[in-house]
């Protein structure tokens, strides 16, 4: 599973999965566990904003911090998501 870095925001990593390469570019959100069982998934779009798919165990304010820290680092993340994947970002 690609991290998109090897920190943790919110006590989360930022990932996705080799499986999910197929989607429009989206960011899972979970435990050091890395399971998508109570992870987040929010698609990300051109302009940084995210649409929140599932909340997980997240709370709202983790979620707030988290899409924060996406919308001011997507370009970056686009680069490591682009390395794996031919789709783009999400259109809505």
């Amino acid at each position: 599973m690609p991290k998109y870095y090897d920190f943790m925001i919110c006590g989360y990593y930022l990932y996705f999965t080799s499986h999910c390469i197929i989607e429009a570019m989206h960011v899972h959100a979970s435990d050091r566990h890395l399971t998508e069982a109570g992870s987040a998934k929010l698609f990300v779009k051109s302009n940084g904003e995210t649409e929140v798919k599932e909340q997980g165990r997240l709370t709202d304010k983790e979620l707030r911090i988290i899409r924060e820290f996406i919308k001011t680092n997507y370009k970056e993340m686009y680069l490591k998501w682009s390395s794996m994947s031919k789709e783009g970002f999400y259109q809505g």
